[in-house]
């Protein structure tokens, strides 16, 4: 595996995933961080920094101007590998597999050398310590990094990337959808991504914080607002799939094809994600 282990964190950490190449949206979560006071080296992306939208470029060269902490979602280590798709674990065939044949060639064509300097410095996974949880960070699975992970997966499952990796709490993404599973002592926290929607029926996306309060750790899951009528724009301008331009307009998911049954039946409705500490006991 390769991991890339870090110094001992401290501090309020902002994590999220997924910008998918929604330049309008990183630039919101970067003026935000700036607003929180959280400094680059305290802020986590899982992967998947290029993807659905019309701005890849831009993208990379924000990250790269940032310089927060970022792994590689499946769709950077396709490019690296100069795959001919993105890698996302879709079924054949899908009417997600469908767009991809438009949007990932799409990707390919906007990245430059510099782009490709930055793909190249990514780690497969981040491992650091945290108010005495050691953390570690991937995109999907731990074997397969595009594999899909939610709420509903079973927590053998979970249990089973926390045992090979000996930690404490599993900063995830992929899924697209921001959740906490908690068991164990054993905390799996996907943070969602900024992208698109969390086909809540809402056009603003997530991501999450961590800090110490009353020496206890806090998950705090927060909504970021964002031009996603110029995404969308750009998007369509651009010819990609219309119906990704579709979702970011009004927050509802082309299809649930990737969904559990639980997660499908929640399609449209409100995420309930409460403010919540992690496990008290390993404090």
């Amino acid at each position: 595996m390769r991991v890339k282990k870090l110094k001992e964190q401290e501090g309020k950490l902002l994590i999220f995933g997924g910008v998918y190449s929604n330049f309008e949206a990183l630039k919101s979560l970067r003026k935000k961080a700036e607003l929180l006071g959280i400094p680059p080296d305290q802020i986590f992306c899982t992967g998947d920094v290029v993807a659905y939208c019309a701005e890849p470029a831009a993208c990379i060269d924000e990250m790269l101007d940032w310089g927060i902490h970022c792994i590689a979602g499946n769709v950077e280590l396709n490019l690296l590998n100069k795959a001919d798709d993105c890698g996302c674990n879709f079924n054949e065939g899908s009417r997600c597999d469908l767009f991809s044949k438009n949007w990932y060639p799409y990707v390919k064509s906007k990245l430059e050398s510099r782009h490709q300097t930055f793909l190249e410095s990514l780690p497969e996974f981040l491992s650091f310590n945290y108010h005495k949880k050691q953390v570690f960070m991937l995109h999907g699975g731990l074997e397969n990094t595009s594999a899909y992970v939610f709420k509903s997966s079973p927590w053998e499952l979970k249990k089973d990337v926390f045992e090979k990796t000996e930690s404490d709490v599993i900063i995830a993404g992929h899924c697209g959808l921001p959740f906490h599973d908690q068991f164990e002592g054993k905390d799996w926290i996907n943070a969602g991504v900024i992208g698109m929607p969390a086909n809540d029926g809402k056009t603003n996306t997530w991501y999450a914080l961590l800090d110490i309060e009353n020496n206890e750790l806090q998950l705090e899951f927060c909504q970021l607002n964002y031009d996603h009528v110029r995404t969308a724009e750009h998007m369509e301008k651009a010819g990609l799939p219309l119906a990704y331009a579709k979702t970011l307009r009004d927050g509802i998911w082309d299809n649930c094809e990737i969904l559990p049954d639980w997660e499908t039946s929640q399609q449209g409705r409100n995420l309930l994600l409460d403010k919540k500490p992690l496990d008290p006991h390993l404090i």
